[in-house]
């Protein structure tokens, strides 16, 4: 409990505690000035009686404040949930538009390695051509050398060749 809740609930305790240990004064008739006129009444009971008049006031003031707070809040409520939802529907769409950004940068990315890669493929094939035809001219060469030297070793004369 609240120490202010506490507080009044102390406080009503000695009022009623006052009122039952002295009844007998609080319950004595006597002469009470009304303004425009003058009755025989208990002036305890009347005054006890607009304190607890009082204090029903006060108690449906506190709850009709209380009432309106939480209609208030509720209120406030469901116009902050209406906002995250905005706001999530918001963050949700500039997900999607982050994803649709990378992935079309990924493609791109992708496209370019493979366009690399086709080309670097056909210079590999291009220079193995090369390569393949390098070393046949040169095995054509040691054939021809090697027939070149049986042909001596023969005694036979080779023909007369350019070479490059």
């Amino acid at each position: 409990m609240h120490f202010r809740t506490i507080l009044l609930a102390i406080i009503v305790l000695v009022i009623a505690a006052l009122a039952a240990l002295n009844w007998p004064a609080l319950s004595a008739i006597s002469t009470v000035e009304l303004g425009v006129t003058t009755v025989q009444a208990s002036l305890g009971v009347i005054m006890l009686g607009l304190t607890v008049l009082l204090a029903i006031f006060f108690i449906a003031y506190v709850l009709s404040l209380q009432t309106s707070v939480l209609l208030e809040t509720r209120r406030h409520t469901k116009e902050l949930q209406a906002q995250r939802e905005l706001a999530d529907k918001a963050e949700a769409s500039r997900f999607t538009e982050l994803r649709a950004v990378l992935e079309a940068q990924h493609l791109q990315g992708q496209n370019a390695v493979l366009e690399r890669l086709e080309t670097l493929e056909a210079r590999a094939q291009v220079r193995a051509k090369e390569l393949e035809n390098s070393t046949a001219a040169y095995l054509g060469q040691l054939e021809q050398q090697l027939r070149d030297r049986r042909s001596d070793d023969r005694g036979l004369v080779p023909p007369a060749r350019e070479f490059p």
